[in-house]
């Protein structure tokens, strides 16, 4: 068994522009997709992300508001797993909500160091 980490990506456009009872309902479905992981043991952790941030470079001589121009670059959450493989994962993650509204999931092991 390894864990892999879900990378949350984009999906807000779609999002804002929904109904507070449509934002309640979709949000409904997360809890219930992460309850089914969480019941079978697959669940580690995981969390939505604030929308503001800093990114900082050259060790922190260049720090700018962030996190991305990009709202499809915005990485709004992500879940740590556990899964026998990176195909499993994968597998996991097609019952993401975010695809409902556009947004992809980057799925990627975490290595031991």
């Amino acid at each position: 068994m390894s864990n892999f980490m879900f990378l949350f990506r984009g999906g807000d456009a779609q999002r804002v522009q929904q109904s507070p009872e449509e934002m309640q309902a979709h949000m409904q479905k997360w809890g219930v997709w992460m309850g089914g992981l969480k019941e079978k043991g697959k669940l580690i952790d995981g969390l939505p992300l604030g929308k503001e941030g800093k990114v900082v470079e050259k060790s922190g001589e260049v720090i700018t508001n962030g996190p991305f121009a990009e709202g499809a670059e915005v990485v709004g959450g992500y879940l740590i797993v556990t899964a026998d493989s990176i195909d499993e994962a994968v597998e996991i993650s097609k019952g993401c909500p975010i695809f409902e509204h556009g947004g992809t999931t980057e799925v990627r092991e975490i290595m031991s160091m």
